[in-house]
Parts: C-alpha cells; sequence; structure tokens
C-alpha cells in the first residue's frame, strides 16, 4: 500500500517531509493560518492553500482507511477473505475502487440472484458460462423442483442466468471500464415535463438541452438539477448502450451455442436491470460532487474578494437604510461605529417632507461632525443618494452600499444582543454604516451564504459549503488581524486558536476588568491556554500598547529575538520600528538558527517597517452615473461605471446603479479569450461596462467589458488586478494605450533566474 505522504507529495508536488512536518503540526493542534505564518522554515514556505490541501487530503485518506478497516473485518467474520482478497483491498487507492472490490461480497437485500441460489441452481449458472457443447435443456431438467418453485426448463434456466448477470456485473474491471464510458461519452438530455412549459419557464433554455457530460459546466448542471427537484424538468443521462454490450460480450461470450446465448441474455439483462441503474446513480452523484466543489470554489473566491473589501477607516458616519413608503431610517455613528443616534426621514413622499428631510440630515451632519454618507443599495437607494448629493453637503463622502444580508443581521441573535433596545430598521442601518467602515467587521456576523455572492447555494452540499466559507473566513480574518480592544465576539472566533467560547471568554475579561495593556494578559482568560496563546497571539493587536511590538504581527516567541536585533544596535525596540536607518543595519544572517530563518526574519523586518500592516487595498470613491436610476433609463452603447457584486463560471454581474444587476458573459470580458472571470475581475472591483441588450420585461441587461480596441492593444483589463487602485474612468482611459513589446522567452527566463539568485 503506498503511504499517505507519497500520495500526497505527488499529487500536491512537493516533497514528503514537508507533508509529513504539516500533518504532525496540525494533528497537534496547529490551525492553517498559523503554520504558513509562522511555521514557513518547518514546511518549506507552504502558503495557505498547500496546507488546507494537506489536511483536506490527509483526512480524505484517513477515512479511506477506516472503511478499509470496515471492509476487512467484515470479510475476516464472514469467512470470506482471501489473501490475494485482502491484497486487493489494501491497494486500492480511492474509495470507488475500494466499493467495486468489496460489492460482491458485501451483504445485500435478497436478490433475483440469491433466491436462484437458493433453489440450488448455481451449478447451472457455473456449467453454462463455461459454454463448452452440451444438451442444454435436458441439463436444466436436473434443476426442476417443485418444492423450491422450478416447475419448468424455462424457470431453471432464467434463475441461471440471473445469478451470472449479478456476478457479471460486480466485476470491478467491468465496472470501471463502465464507469468510463458514462464519464467520457455520457451525454446529459433535459426536457420540460410535459403541461410545465408556463410554470417552468424559468427553465425554458433547458426544456429540450443536450450536451456532453464531461464538458457540462457546474451552473448548468446544478441549473437542471434543480429543474428536477421542483419536478419542470427531467434529466437522463444517454451512453452508447451497443458498446457497452459489446464490451460485456468481448469479456465473457467464449463460444457459439446454446449456453452462449444464454450468457448473452444475462449481459443484456445484467446491464439493463442492474449495471445501468447503479451507473446512472453514481454518475449523477459524481456528477453533482463535481458540480459542488466548483460552485463552492467560486462561492468561497467571491466571500473572500467581498471580505477583503478596502476599509474606508474611522470616520463619523451617517448611514441611510433607504424606503419609499416607510421613508429612510437614519444612524448616526462615531469613529468606532457606536450609535449615536437614530431617526427617520420621509425625502419621497411630498415637498413638505423632502423639507423636513433635508432639514434633519444638516442637523445631523453638523452636529456629529459627519465625514461620511453610507446608503443602502436596496429599494429607493439610487434616490435617495441624488437626494443626498442634492444637499451639496460640502467635503463629506457619499457612497452606495452593499446592503446584501443586512436584513438577516438585522434580525439575528447577534443584533438583538448588540442592540436590545433597537428595532430591525435601526441595526439595518448601522450594519450599512458600519459596512462602509470595516466590510470584514461586519460582515463575520453574517452567515457567508447570506451576503449574495454565491450561486446555487442552497443545492449544493451543505456541510462541505459552509466549511469552506468558514475557512474563507477564518483566512481572512487572520490575514489581516484584528485589534483585541475593540473587536467583536463574532470576529474574535474566527481568529486561530480561540473559536466562540474563548472569544466569549476574552470579551467577558476585557469588560471586566478594562482593555488589554498587552498581550500576555490573554493567558489570564479562562480557559485560555498556553496552545491556544502560540496559535492566537500573533493575529491580535493592541494600539498604543505597552510594548510595541503587540501592534504588530511580530509573535510573542520571537520578542527576544527582535530585543537582541534592538541590543545589538544600541538602540530600543521602538527605534527599530521607527527608524529606517536601523533597520538597515540588521543582518538578518546573523540571527538564523535551528529554530528561524530568512523568511521568519523578513517577516519580522517587514513587521518592524509597518506594524500592523492592512493587507486591504485602498478606498476608493465610487459614483454611479447620474440620471441613469432605473432598468428604463437604460440605452443600448451606454458606457457606465459599475462595481462586481458577484461572479459565476459564466460571467460576472455588475451593479450599474439601476435596482437589477447586468450581466457580463464570459465572452464580452475582455478583448481576448477567457477562461476563468476571475482572470479579469473580483467581487468589488469598479469596472467600464457598455450596455449591449435590455429586457424589461424579464429584467435582463447585458453588458460588455470589451474595449473598442483590438486585443493587443488592451492592456488594462488583462491585469486587472494590478490596476485596481484606479478609477473605472482611468481604466476606461487606459485601454486604449499600446501594450508593451513582449518579452522573448530567453529574455524572460534571464530576468527570472536573476530575481531568484
Amino acid at each position: 500500500m503506498i503511504s499517505h505522504l507519497k500520495i500526497i507529495s505527488k499529487e500536491l508536488s512537493i516533497s514528503e517531509k514537508q507533508v509529513d512536518t504539516t500533518i504532525e503540526l496540525l494533528d497537534g493542534g496547529a490551525t492553517v493560518p498559523f503554520i504558513s505564518r509562522y511555521r514557513k522554515e518547518l514546511t518549506g514556505l507552504l502558503d495557505e492553500v498547500q496546507v488546507a490541501a494537506i489536511r483536506d487530503r490527509i483526512q480524505q485518506l484517513r477515512d479511506l482507511d477506516k472503511r478499509r478497516e470496515a471492509i476487512l473485518k467484515s470479510l475476516t467474520e464472514s469467512g470470506k477473505l482471501t489473501p490475494e482478497l485482502e491484497k486487493q483491498i489494501k491497494n486500492a487507492e480511492t474509495l470507488t475502487v475500494l466499493e467495486d472490490i468489496y460489492l460482491p461480497y458485501r451483504p445485500k437485500r435478497k436478490t433475483r440472484a440469491a433466491a436462484a441460489r437458493e433453489k440450488g441452481l448455481q451449478p447451472l449458472a457455473d456449467r453454462i458460462l463455461e459454454q463448452e457443447k452440451f444438451d442444454l435443456n435436458k441439463e436444466a431438467e436436473k434443476y426442476i423442483n417443485e418444492e423450491k418453485g422450478v416447475l419448468t426448463v424455462d424457470d431453471a434456466l432464467a434463475g441461471a442466468r440471473d445469478i451470472l448477470a449479478e456476478w457479471m456485473v460486480e466485476i470491478p474491471e467491468i465496472r470501471a471500464a463502465v464507469r468510463e464510458i458514462f464519464l467520457q461519452k455520457g451525454i446529459m438530455q433535459s426536457k420540460v415535463i410535459k403541461g410545465k412549459e408556463q410554470e417552468g419557464i424559468k427553465y425554458q433554455d433547458y426544456f429540450d438541452w443536450s450536451e456532453p457530460l464531461k464538458s457540462a459546466p457546474s451552473h448548468r448542471i446544478l441549473a437542471i438539477r434543480r429543474g428536477e427537484k421542483e419536478v419542470m424538468l427531467s434529466m437522463d443521462i444517454v451512453i452508447p448502450e451497443e458498446e457497452v454490450i459489446v464490451l460485456m460480450e468481448n469479456k465473457f461470450i467464449k463460444s457459439n451455442n446454446s449456453a452462449s446465448i444464454q450468457v448473452q441474455l444475462a449481459i443484456a439483462d445484467g446491464y439493463k436491470r442492474l449495471l445501468k441503474p447503479s451507473m446512472e446513480t453514481e454518475i449523477r452523484l459524481l456528477t453533482k460532487k463535481k458540480a459542488d466543489d466548483e460552485a463552492i470554489r467560486v462561492f468561497a473566491d467571491n466571500a473572500h474578494a467581498l471580505l477583503l473589501a478596502a476599509p474606508m477607516g474611522q470616520k463619523r458616519v451617517l448611514a441611510i437604510d433607504p424606503g419609499f413608503r416607510t421613508g429612510c431610517k437614519v444612524v448616526c455613528l462615531d469613529e468606532q461605529g457606536k450609535l449615536l443616534e437614530n431617526t427617520a426621514i420621509y425625502p419621497h413622499s411630498g415637498a413638505a417632507n423632502v423639507k423636513e428631510a433635508e432639514k434633519t440630515i444638516r442637523h445631523l451632519v453638523d452636529k456629529y461632525k459627519i465625514e461620511a454618507v453610507a446608503i443602502g443599495n436596496g429599494t429607493a437607494g439610487r434616490e435617495t443618494e441624488s437626494f443626498i448629493r442634492g444637499l451639496n453637503l460640502e467635503e463629506i463622502l457619499i457612497v452606495m452600499v452593499n446592503e446584501s444580508g443586512a436584513s438577516i443581521y438585522s434580525a439575528s441573535q447577534v443584533a438583538r444582543d448588540e442592540f436590545p433596545g433597537q428595532d430591525i430598521t435601526v441595526r439595518g442601518a448601522v450594519s450599512i454604516g458600519r459596512r462602509l467602515m470595516d466590510p470584514l467587521a461586519e460582515l463575520v456576523k453574517i452567515d457567508p451564504k447570506s451576503i449574495g455572492v454565491g450561486q446555487y447555494q442552497h443545492d449544493v452540499d451543505q456541510v462541505k459549503l459552509q466549511s469552506s466559507l468558514d475557512d474563507t473566513v477564518i483566512s481572512c480574518v487572520n490575514a489581516i488581524g484584528v485589534e483585541l480592544n475593540t473587536a467583536s465576539k463574532e470576529i474574535l472566533s474566527y481568529i486561530s486558536g480561540l473559536g466562540p467560547q474563548l472569544a466569549q471568554n476574552v470579551v467577558d475579561y476585557r469588560n471586566k476588568n478594562g482593555a488589554f495593556k498587552r498581550r500576555s494578559e490573554l493567558k489570564k482568560i479562562p480557559r485560555l491556554g498556553e496552545k491556544a496563546f502560540e496559535q492566537a497571539a500573533g493575529f491580535l493587536r493592541i494600539r498604543n500598547a505597552e510594548n510595541p511590538l503587540d501592534s504588530s504581527a511580530v509573535h510573542p516567541e520571537r520578542y527576544a529575538l527582535v530585543e537582541q536585533m534592538a541590543k545589538d544596535l544600541g538602540c530600543k525596540v521602538n527605534d527599530l520600528m521607527k527608524n529606517e536607518v536601523f533597520r538597515k543595519q540588521i543582518n538578518l544572517n546573523k540571527y538564523i538558527s535551528a529554530e528561524v530563518g530568512l523568511p521568519t526574519l523578513k517577516d519580522i523586518l517587514e513587521e518592524l517597517a509597518r506594524p500592523g500592516r492592512d493587507p486591504r487595498e485602498a478606498f476608493e470613491t465610487f459614483s454611479f452615473t447620474e440620471g441613469v436610476n432605473a432598468i428604463t433609463d437604460l440605452k443600448v452603447g451606454m458606457k457606465l461605471p459599475g462595481i462586481i457584486t458577484n461572479i459565476t463560471a459564466f460571467g460576472a454581474f455588475v451593479d450599474i446603479g439601476v435596482h437589477q444587476d447586468g450581466l457580463v458573459h464570459l465572452s464580452q470580458m475582455a478583448n481576448r479569450f477567457i477562461k476563468d472571470p476571475n482572470e479579469v475581475v473580483k467581487v468589488s472591483q469598479q469596472v467600464m461596462v457598455t450596455v449591449t441588450e435590455i429586457d424589461i420585461s424579464r429584467k435582463r441587461i447585458a453588458l460588455s467589458m470589451k474595449s473598442d480596441e483590438p486585443a493587443e492593444k488592451t492592456v488594462s483589463q488583462k491585469k486587472p488586478v494590478r490596476d485596481s487602485h484606479k478609477t473605472p474612468v482611468q481604466k476606461y482611459q487606459n485601454s486604449n494605450k499600446k501594450a508593451e513589446p513582449k518579452q522573448d522567452m530567453e529574455s524572460m527566463l534571464a530576468a527570472l533566474k536573476n530575481k531568484f539568485k
């Protein structure tokens, strides 16, 4: 049996030592963020993605081992385990192969083959399978037994065929070959269920659909399966069945006589009655799993981009949850997001109300020295934005905020605990304002499935989805780090080594004893032991702490090392952090040891230069095109700024300020071939789009991101992430610039060699 280390090493193209060390760290309770950030020397610089892949794969292999042991135990107890069978089971590298091997021996409900064996027909089946020349009817007469229910020759032959059919379709090699035919040559077909044409109109694209199963994209498989679940569509997987029959006949037909005809009949029956339904079920599960994995990956990527959206930072904010009939709920927040005051205005219902609303807003802006206005992008959002902009509030930033999930938060227990005396509308407005200040800190309070960046999230494996999204949130929170003295229980719970209970203990301790003055105080928290402290400390910051390193990502286990650096230079740690002259004098090679290598030392040096740095991009202002507030305002050919709200396998959805996101199809994302939308865009990115089609009745807007220039001149769209600091207008203007001449391959290789010397 190939060792787990060899398997993972080969699959991930890393050394067995890296795999072994990482597994040892994981088994010891270390988290993925901690390992990738603070154990670089041990893992050989594995990043979070690689560490998580090792974690997930070793779990799969261990689950496979558990199943293997259970099968061996079952076979041993039943007396069916032979040395050859044991060897096959131990060498099985996948669960599918393992289950194929075990299938003939697995306890079953009473089958037709089992009934035939009870009637004593196994010897007849064996004789037929040999396909020697003999009198078939005369041989079958020997097995007629009225007491056992074998009344005729036909009864005997039918029972023998049942035995042969079951035996043939349970041979692992046959199942593997037929499975491959399904996977490689299967055609997925969907049709509308008769009489459901009008009721299932949203599935009209799939009323008569057909495509190769192996190339069917995730979103299409999930859409058709949803239509099937809602009894609007039927779905079938069609294969060249004659190819399967020929394959089986070549395997089992050895002669040309009456016995061979019986084998042929058994093959046809075994495929149609047993193998085909079994394979269809298995392939449907496999394709569903593949579609789930892709949908979950897209969801996680989108959530990652949204969680790491640029924060505006600590400013005094007036936030508005807009509405027409019920008015707009207005809240004022201080720099830390604390609720100062709330009220309601009615700027969309009569001149008197408009005048009163204007008076209220101006009063609140002056009273609380408001620096920014956050407006939810839901119903009445654009109209409320127009009203606020019309007030000409000088030097005040006005921003539309994506409010997806705000209603979920406002009705949650978290919101009730935070604002026990306020109603849902106030909580929703507070959430909108805080999202502008720090998207991550606010969004972690909401179930990631509710933040509006996924597709078919209710159709995929919910356990896998939750696990993936948890990983995403954990990665984002720990990449940024949190301020220990102001962080909420919700964001603290995602810190490496903590979890909900320890996060609550941290908040309780802080409420009772006041602000933390040093990281080491964490050890006083009930149930927060040395291991949890080791995992969490580096990701927690204390602004203006007694020890300046407590405000950085330098781990406490390396404080002594930094203090030695300062001592060697005849200065203090604070001097190292403030003065680049001192940092340039540090010879990192001098501090290399068995535990600390250059990767960690370089990280420390970077932290000394920019303690507690936020990896998120700088906040950019953004505004939609004035006068374009509804889908009826659009015209084909319009060029509009927008924000990416969701990314799917087939394109990206863009908010252009008309209460209905438009779709930029994959084919319209650039002047070159794009396989994955993530090559070009990310959630929350600002883009410039052109309206290409408007369908008001179906509320569909088709957009394009293609420039008017040839593909080779389109620079900004090829590298959107690097251009993400630019405004949409700048990107649009830059798309007309000529690209630099391409380097030849030798020059590129030479440059790379020099870079990594």
